[in-house]
């Protein structure tokens, strides 16, 4: 286990994660479809999250993306991912990116969650920067980043594409580990 709080916790993805993950995708696809699109495709039965999450699991191990769970600890409910990923080792940089229940949300269980995550990656990746791009629609997700004390950088123009729609600008957060 990586962290716990208030009754849930957060924990590597596992082999037996790939039911739950294809639940709480199908769940909440209207709500993971702009913004998580390739994680609801891969995820949209269960064989497909099967194939999803060993090769999620053998991303960790190869630390090219880190995904994690985020459960409530008595009754084992998804209620969250978070990753860790476009991971650049020059740079001990990686961007968070997570998603949660529509069940759960409000309940700055991610806001936990980053807390949680960026101490672990400081002190257990070696990771010393960590971004979170959101769009500025995405109130949620930017209350995320400040607070957990990230600094709005930049606007990234026409960096993200939501399925079939134009390019967007993204605005950049990042955290940067303190010595």
């Amino acid at each position: 286990m990586v962290a716990q709080f208030d009754g849930f916790e957060i924990n590597p993805v596992h082999n037996g994660d790939a039911w739950k993950i294809c639940d709480l995708c199908v769940a909440n696809a209207d709500r993971f479809k702009r913004y998580f699109p390739k994680t609801l495709n891969q995820n949209l039965n269960p064989t497909l999250s099967q194939y999803f999450v060993e090769d999620k699991v053998k991303a960790f191990e190869n630390k090219t993306v880190f995904l994690f769970t985020l459960k409530h600890s008595e009754t084992r409910k998804l209620v969250g991912l978070i990753y860790i990923k476009e991971l650049d080792w020059s740079k001990n940089q990686g961007e968070f990116a997570y998603c949660i229940d529509y069940n759960f949300e409000g309940k700055s269980l991610i806001s936990k969650s980053i807390k949680a995550l960026s101490k672990y990656a400081f002190q257990n990746l070696g990771l010393e920067i960590l971004q979170v791009i959101s769009h500025k629609t995405n109130t949620a997700s930017i209350k995320v980043a400040e607070k957990n004390n990230f600094k709005w950088i930049k606007t990234l123009k026409e960096s993200y594409a939501p399925p079939g729609e134009k390019a967007l600008d993204m605005e950049l957060f990042e955290l940067y580990k303190s010595l």
